[in-house]
């Protein structure tokens, strides 16, 4: 006799991952064959996760068409079934996974603006954080001052791309009305996506220096590198006043120094 957590865990490998073996045996008949209510689990589940999809990656859905989406859609959940019980973590792959679809290899901007969507979807999603302490920051002696580690707030996300992906964004938009076409040759685009007080999400193109400083500082470097980083990347920048504005702004939101 197989224990509860054996039967869950073959319930779900049936559903989930089409592993159907002899799990239907454990169905009790009652009107349909175990075969045939598995098959009505697994169709539910595919239509659920597809929803989940849909709700995270509406512009890509709206590039591609329903018809080619959905194709897409069961071709990701057979290779990367949900593994949470929260439908807000799925579709984590799906950026990657277009990259290597082949049926999708002349969008070549869409898995970019698939990395968007999940961007957004997640920093929608992220944990608040109270804003930086000013004060405990300025009682940093200035000798440690450059070997300060900063963090991002949870709800802010850096992207970067080759493509006009936020205008691909921006156009598309149910609300939006604006049929144009997107020219590639715009060229590509440095952002930081943010949610504010009234949990609106924001697009803030930013400067090579800039981003290259917020890009930094998120990947745990010290003030001072991720200073020489941003200077040499754009010489011209105002970093005092770059470093002050997404202070100010709540972008960054923490600050530590290693071996204090």
């Amino acid at each position: 006799m197989h224990g509860l957590r054996e039967l869950q865990l073959g319930f779900a490998a049936a559903v989930l991952d089409g592993a159907e073996g002899d799990f239907d045996r454990h169905i009790r008949a009652a009107g349909l064959s175990g075969v045939r209510r598995l098959q009505v689990y697994r169709n539910n589940a595919l239509l659920g996760l597809t929803g989940a999809l849909e709700a995270v990656y509406p512009v890509v859905r709206r590039v591609v068409g329903e018809g080619f989406f959905q194709y897409a859609a069961a071709q990701y959940i057979a290779c990367h079934p949900s593994r949470s019980g929260d439908l807000h973590e799925f579709g984590e792959h799906f950026p990657p996974f277009l990259q290597s679809f082949a049926p999708a290899s002349d969008l070549v901007y869409l898995p970019d603006v698939a990395r968007l969507e999940w961007m957004y979807h997640r920093v929608f999603h992220a944990a608040d954080h109270r804003p930086l302490d000013v004060a405990a920051l300025a009682r940093v002696s200035a000798e440690r001052q450059g070997d300060l580690r900063f963090e991002l707030h949870p709800a802010a996300r850096l992207l970067k791309s080759t493509f006009p992906i936020l205008r691909i964004w921006q156009v598309n938009q149910d609300d939006d009305g604006d049929d144009s076409m997107v020219d590639l040759s715009e060229g590509g685009v440095k952002l930081l996506i943010v949610r504010r007080e009234n949990l609106e999400i924001e697009f803030q193109p930013l400067e090579e220096g800039e981003f290259d400083l917020l890009q930094a500082l998120a990947g745990a470097c010290d003030f001072t590198t991720a200073c020489e980083r941003a200077m040499a990347a754009q010489p011209t920048l105002d970093l005092p006043a770059c470093f002050q504005r997404h202070v100010s702004q709540g972008v960054l939101v923490a600050f530590h120094l290693p071996g204090s």
